[in-house]
């Protein structure tokens, strides 16, 4: 395989990306009508003439993630490496559910998961896999966590539990709970909503009261989620107080740093994870803060047996286990069949180097700090509190809704709404490591004309209805 073409290909999109527009001007009607016309699967067509067609989709009919104005969710600018990887594990197919199908591959996973783990300050025989994205991986942790408390849980179910398990959380905790929480049978009011403090950190001692209740009317308290960047505002809860309280009261501490995991590998940045050793099972996702193509969640665990417990398998169709120190990701996982999703990281990890891997994660901070910065001097203002790229923030009197339209419309930036304590704001995230001082200027001062603009029309329309309290006002 000609790499260097993949990467010329690579570079040639990415900067034409960076050149075009942000937001999409379409609907679906016409999306499906030129779908309509020219794909009945009938009549074969080339390869060149339907992949031409499909990129020229793809460049026309989607928000551009990897663009540097995209501020939306945590969906990343890509590595050439990834993109590498991505296409030689097309070319290969391998198939990880057993280590025997696949040698290379599973200790290429082995080897990057073992990595990461050490930056977490876990355990050398801490278990871990790759899965499709972060909300596998926190189910893992419930299902490994429920089957690690109440052991009848694995043969018999819910039913034969003599109390109801609970888990503890913040709202601003990861939707996939709500979904977790239902597909695991414990049902959600099983979630049990634990308050946040003023800078929206879950509150301990709202923890330590509501556990101490639900003890008492006969609940089986088992796990507390605490949180390593939220998807909302980028809190980080306090996770040394959270994991002391959970050593106290036997309870499963689990922390869901899907996207603020990263930190981890930056010496500037770590200190802002401290207590996430004391974790009992982490979610992280490379295809978040590390940049690679969706999706690559990892899942981390520093209780081995628990794991192998609850997703021990024994079929006759599968090749028995494989002897010396190694682990079927069939019977640790809940995936069956897998792809090689750790090979992106890996890559890029070899190509890159730890250093720069954190450079570009500090670098995204500094521009999110900027942005911080720049929007508070213009008198915008923040509502929320994290080391991360992650900014909320609003003004008195502005139309979420209306202001967000006028950004894509104009093709100034993408950014998205958030509900923080119920009220609307603007969230924009540093997602890119392309995104520049330059873009984040530009941003803030297209951002400040629109606010004049509207400002100045508002002005006119009072004008025009009472010109004389206008002029003598």
């Amino acid at each position: 395989m000609r790499i260097h073409h993949i990467v010329q290909d690579f570079e040639r999109l990415e900067n034409a990306i960076a050149e075009g527009p942000i937001t999409p001007n379409v609907t679906p009607e016409e999306i499906r009508s030129h779908l309509a016309e020219r794909y009945n699967f009938k009549n074969p067509m080339t390869l060149e003439e339907v992949t031409a067609d499909v990129e020229q989709m793809l460049q026309t009919w989607q928000v551009q993630v990897t663009h540097p104005h995209y501020f939306g969710l945590f969906n990343p600018s890509v590595t050439a490496a990834s993109v590498v990887a991505e296409t030689l594990v097309a070319m290969y197919n391998p198939q990880l559910a057993n280590w025997r199908t696949s040698p290379a591959g599973n200790e290429i996973e082995r080897h990057t998961l073992g990595w990461l783990a050490q930056k977490f300050g876990l355990p050398a025989d801490t278990s871990a896999t790759f899965t499709s994205g972060g909300s596998e991986a926190n189910l893992s942790a419930v299902v490994v966590a429920l089957t690690h408390a109440f052991p009848e849980y694995g043969e018999n179910g819910l039913r034969h539990l003599s109390s109801c398990p609970a888990i503890y959380l913040t709202q601003g905790a990861h939707h996939s709970f709500n979904k977790i929480a239902h597909m695991t049978g414990l049902g959600r009011r099983a979630l049990r909503p634990v308050a946040t403090d003023s800078f929206l950190k879950l509150d301990v001692e709202d923890l330590k009261r509501r556990v101490s209740e639900d003890r008492k009317n006969g609940l089986a308290p088992f796990m507390v989620i605490g949180a390593a960047g939220t998807t909302a505002a980028g809190v980080i809860d306090p996770l040394p107080a959270i994991g002391r309280f959970c050593r106290e009261e036997n309870l499963w501490f689990h922390v869901d740093a899907a996207w603020g995991g990263a930190a981890a590998i930056s010496e500037n940045l770590k200190y802002h994870l401290d207590g996430i050793s004391a974790a009992d099972s982490i979610t992280c996702d490379a295809h978040k803060w590390f940049s690679v193509p969706m999706g690559a969640g990892m899942f981390f665990c520093r209780h081995r047996d628990a794991v192998a417990q609850a997703f021990r398998a024994d079929v006759s169709y599968m090749p028995k286990k494989t002897d010396g120190v190694v682990e079927d990701p069939y019977t640790t996982s809940v995936q069956w069949s897998r792809r090689l999703i750790g090979l992106k990281l890996f890559l890029a990890l070899a190509q890159h180097g730890e250093s720069a891997y954190a450079g570009m994660i500090e670098h995204q901070t500094r521009m999110g700090q900027l942005l911080r910065e720049s929007l508070a001097a213009s008198g915008w203002n923040i509502v929320n509190s994290t080391p991360l790229p992650l900014i909320c923030f609003t003004r008195e009197g502005l139309d979420i809704t209306k202001f967000l339209t006028a950004l894509r419309e104009r093709q100034i930036v993408w950014m998205s709404e958030a509900q923080l304590r119920g009220v609307p704001v603007l969230r924009a995230c540093i997602t890119s490591f392309r995104t520049t001082e330059a873009d984040i200027h530009n941003i803030v001062s297209e951002m400040n004309r629109l606010i004049a603009q509207d400002a100045g029309k508002a002005g006119l329309k009072e004008a025009v209805a009472s010109p004389s309290q206008a002029i003598h006002g």
